[in-house]
């Protein structure tokens, strides 16, 4: 069956019209002449992705196969789809394609060359296959005449499926077939759903290798010690990762083998919303020729983005290659990690800026996964939510949570790992009442974690989360540190700390009912 998908495939880009493996500037060169997308004062690319301009969760499928059925965790994550409907949807999806222009890149998901897969990527748009070759891993010349792909991902966004037909929510799909190694994507433009189609499939092959999949950013010190950084969009995942004193591994997927950490992707998928020179220089830079910008608001004519509008959407993106990060680690590997940081932005403002987490604890904030969702972040959203995204990338996993979160507890054991929960939200109040934490305490909070200062002074825990908070760190007033000192009223923070216990409590009853075990690691009521 396999060879069914793959024959069909190479019949088609026999008889198209077929770009293989363009360089950038003759992918840019064709965006634009075909209307794809402009260039900016700065020479990135920006297209706008229409009525889509994030990711599309609940059209999202995974093929019901006999090979996986046992494995997936099924549900809204991963919704089943027949086969059958997955063969007439990728049939009718071939068709359309036949005599259109392709454009096609080969390379790579996973920088360790042990546990890389070798990936082909089927676009409709020039600026899409752009996209591909920046975000994924790049081949080299002997590396591309040699290579042959395992996975393969069709991108037609002007096809819609019909559901009644094709077995889909609507005319939009992103479906993943294992057996046929494919995945299909069509009815939208955003680019991010191959990086994360692929992802998802890393997700599933690599703990099968013994291999910890993880949604979390990674970076390196000048000697050599790791970190990872784990947080959901609004946490400063990125802006914490991007640090000039260290280098950056990857922004955004990484694995963890016997071998250490590797970059899954070739490149940097950055929210561009707010972005500044002052305020995140790396990034900023690095939006240059080849980068991809995502619906970002461009001045018709002088050209020059304006990143502090979201007149299409918050969600603007910048896409560019990891190399454009100054010092990035390439390839993109690193020993074992020294430090984890869990983050958070918790809007509610009661949880300690910085603390330290037991194994026990890790798997147990691992699985929660949760941040506060700010207004104006999605439609609908019009006051602070709280969010709880299992292990940090729950829209991502096809097996079943716990399967990540006991690996991760062994590697912590096994590597004597430091791991450390940060709240960049609020303090002194919830929002509307204290104020977001000041940038350059979170970072001298993290400097501490990681350059080994904060295991050198002294804890309390926490009353209601049970965390190990630090009585001092250098550079950040003690005061700060306590979430209660900074409330006016102390009955009042005891009542929002209980208030976002019990949802902690609820959530993980709802979902994990059998981890009794990792449940007794996390708050109070």
């Amino acid at each position: 069956m396999e060879t069914n998908t793959v024959h069909k495939l190479t019949d088609i880009l026999g008889a198209a019209k077929v770009y293989n493996n363009l360089p950038v500037a003759k992918l840019v060169e064709m965006a634009v002449k075909r209307g794809e997308g402009i260039l900016t004062d700065k020479g990135a690319l920006n297209a706008l992705t229409g009525k889509f301009t994030g990711r599309s969760p609940k059209d999202k499928f995974v093929v019901d196969e006999a090979s996986v059925h046992d494995k997936i965790n099924w549900g809204p994550v991963n919704q089943p789809i027949s086969s059958e409907k997955f063969l007439r949807l990728q049939q009718d999806v071939l068709e359309y394609l036949q005599g259109k222009e392709l454009f096609v890149f080969d390379g790579f998901a996973g920088a360790d060359t042990t546990y890389r897969l070798p990936i082909r990527v089927v676009n409709e748009y020039a600026w899409h296959n752009l996209f591909a070759r920046q975000l994924f891993i790049r081949p080299s010349d002997e590396e591309l005449a040699n290579h042959e792909a395992e996975f393969t991902v069709v991108y037609a966004p002007n096809f819609k499926a019909n559901p009644a037909v094709h077995g889909t929510n609507s005319e939009t799909f992103i479906v993943l077939s294992f057996e046929h190694k494919t995945v299909l994507i069509g009815g939208t433009e955003y680019a991010g759903e191959m990086k994360k189609s692929i992802f998802s499939v890393m997700n599933y092959m690599l703990p099968e290798r013994n291999v910890l999949s993880m949604h979390c950013s990674a970076n390196v010190g000048k000697d050599g010690d790791v970190a990872l950084f784990f947080g959901l969009s609004g946490t400063g995942k990125t802006t914490l990762s991007a640090d000039p004193n260290r280098f950056l591994i990857g922004d955004d997927e990484h694995g963890w083998s016997d071998n250490g950490v590797f970059n899954i992707e070739g490149g940097c998928y950055a929210k561009c919303i707010n972005l500044s020179a002052e305020g995140e220089p790396q990034i900023w830079n690095a939006i240059q020729f080849g980068t991809v910008l995502e619906n970002v608001d461009i001045d018709s004519e002088t050209h020059k983005a304006n990143y502090d509008s979201a007149k299409y959407t918050e969600n603007t993106r910048a896409a560019y290659p990891v190399e454009m990060i100054n010092g990035a680690v390439i390839p993109g590997v690193g020993a074992q990690p020294n430090v984890i940081v869990f983050l958070t932005a918790d809007s509610f403002g009661v949880l300690p800026p910085i603390s330290k987490l037991t194994k026990e604890q890790a798997m147990y904030h691992f699985l929660s996964g949760y941040t506060s969702k700010m207004a104006g972040t999605e439609r609908g959203v019009t006051a602070p939510q709280t969010e709880f995204s299992t292990c940090f990338g729950s829209p991502f996993l096809p097996l079943h949570p716990v399967v990540y979160a006991e690996m991760l507890g062994k590697k912590i054991d096994e590597r004597d790992v430091q791991v450390y929960l940060v709240n960049t939200g609020w303090t002194g109040g919830p929002v509307g009442v204290g104020s977001r934490m000041k940038l350059s305490y979170t970072r001298a909070m993290v400097t501490a974690a990681l350059n080994g200062d904060l295991e050198k002074v002294e804890y309390v825990a926490d009353a209601t989360f049970g965390v190990q908070v630090p009585t001092t760190c250098p550079n950040v007033p003690a005061e700060v540190l306590q979430p209660r000192n900074t409330w006016a009223s102390k009955e009042d923070y005891d009542k929002q700390a209980a208030d976002l216990a019990s949802r902690f409590i609820e959530n993980f009853q709802k979902k994990f009912p059998n981890a009794t075990d990792i449940a007794q690691a996390g708050p109070k009521a």
